[in-house]
This record gives structure tokens, C-alpha cells and sequence, in this order.
């Protein structure tokens, strides 16, 4: 009764963003800004939680040996597929569902629960992630307004909506951990794969954050056309690779 008590109010709220007036559009072509102070107060908020906590956090993983860090980038990159492959299938693009479901048969198997990327040398070959988000706009609908979101960062009224599906039953790593009353997960495993993943994002881009935040004369615009031009990536399924949203591998990475 709660999820549906909260998720009406998220869609309310959304709704409102996604129909706001044109007259808060930018020239430049950038989304609607319909809650700007939010936004910022948000922002600020996030920044200092990356301070006192993520960045912190991030530079000590970097410490970690590297078959650590890859084993935990590969594992989360595995549980991923659980929310890409059905993206792919809603998308109508089954060729990279069936590459997404045999990289997450073979690499939970033979690659010891996703700590080996075994899929890969066997020609499965891996692609970016998708998400509620991105299958939204393949369906046509338009992103709305940005918002910046508590500790999730930047979104759109679009990928906020994608979000609260994936919270409200389209996780299927989320039912399986949380949800769902298994013997083999647990509450804490659903949280801690995605902490990992937040942590080891940041970690892999520690320098261009920094580079970013130091050569900006606005950070926050920078921050949010960053990833306005990701998200406008990843649902062309375009190979371009944005400054600070690149998920490469740590083998790729050169650590200082």
C-alpha cells in the first residue's frame, strides 16, 4: 500500500515537470530547468556527500589489489544484465538480449558468479547497460525536466519514472535480494552490489571529475550537459564515450 501510496505521488510530481511550460527552455536546446533551486540545493548536497564519503571511499578501492577491483567491477557488471536484458527485449532488440543472457549464464557459472569475465574470450561480447529510462524514450516519450536526484545524482523527469519502475518490481535483482524471500540473497546484498557500483564508477573517474570541476566555470551546467549528452548516447546506442561516464574496464585505466 506504501509503494503505492509513493509511487502515485512520484508520478504526480513527474507528470508536472514533463508538461511544464515551454517558456523555461533554454535557447541552447537544454531540458526545461522546472525545479532549478531544488536542483542546485541538491547538487550542493550531493557534492558535499562526495567529499565526506565517495570520494573518500573511491580513492581507498583504488588502493585495493587489481584482481579485486576487477572481480568486483566484473561481478557488478554481471548483476546488471538482470535489468539490461529485459530493456533489450522491451526494445525490441533480441540479438543483444540473447549476447546479455549468455554473458550472465556463462559468467555466473563458469566465471564463478560474475567474478570472471569468462563471456567475453568466448565471443559474448559486452555492451553498454540499459535501463527503464532509455526503453522509455525508444517508446517516444520525451524526458521532461532534469532534476537532480539525492545521492542518485542527475536523472530527467523520464529517467526518474524509469527509476521508480525499477524500484516499484521491474528490478529483478532487486525481487531476488529484497523483495523476495530467498535462502540463497539477502536485503544486504542488493545494497551492497550497488554501493560497490557507485564506488567503483567513481573510482574510474576520480581525474576527469576533478579535470572537470577545476576547468568549469559552471559546474553544475557542466555536470548536467555531461550527462544529458551520456543518456542522449546510450539511448542512440551511439560508441561514443563521454568524458566522466565512461564504465571501462580497470584493465583500460591507468592508475597513478
Amino acid at each position: 500500500m506504501k509503494k503505492t501510496i509513493y509511487f502515485s505521488i512520484l508520478c504526480l510530481f513527474l507528470s508536472f515537470g514533463a508538461l511544464a511550460d515551454d517558456s523555461t527552455k533554454k535557447s541552447s536546446g537544454d531540458l526545461n530547468e522546472c525545479w532549478e533551486g531544488f536542483n542546485k540545493a541538491t547538487f550542493s548536497l550531493n557534492q558535499a556527500l562526495d567529499g565526506i564519503l565517495f570520494e573518500p571511499l573511491a580513492k581507498g578501492y583504488r588502493h585495493l589489489p587489481s584482481p579485486v577491483r576487477t572481480g568486483t567491477s566484473n561481478m557488478v557488471s554481471n548483476i546488471s544484465n538482470l535489468m539490461t536484458i529485459p530493456n533489450n527485449l522491451f526494445q525490441g532488440d533480441f540479438k543483444s538480449a540473447a549476447n546479455n543472457t549468455m554473458r550472465l549464464v556463462v559468467n555466473s557459472t563458469l566465471g564463478i558468479l560474475g567474478l570472471f569475465d569468462v563471456a567475453t574470450g568466448l565471443g559474448y561480447e559486452k555492451l553498454d547497460k540499459e535501463d527503464y529510462g532509455q526503453t522509455l524514450a525508444a517508446w517516444g516519450m520525451e524526458p521532461g525536466c532534469y532534476i537532480v536526484l539525492p545521492i542518485l545524482g542527475p536523472s530527467t523527469a523520464r529517467d526518474a519514472f524509469g527509476q521508480a519502475i525499477s524500484f516499484f518490481g521491474g528490478d529483478p535483482w532487486y525481487n531476488i535480494t529484497s523483495e523476495n524471500d530467498t535462502r540463497y540473497f539477502k536485503d544486504s546484498d542488493y545494497f551492497f552490489s550497488k554501493m560497490a557500483d557507485g564506488i567503483d564508477f567513481r573510482a574510474k573517474n576520480i581525474e576527469a571529475f576533478d579535470s572537470i570541476e577545476k576547468n568549469s566555470i559552471d559546474f553544475y551546467a557542466s555536470v548536467k550537459s555531461l550527462y544529458l549528452q551520456d543518456r542522449e548516447r546510450k539511448i542512440s546506442n551511439s560508441g561514443i564515450i563521454i568524458d566522466a561516464m565512461d564504465d571501462s574496464d580497470w584493465e583500460d585505466i591507468e592508475i597513478k
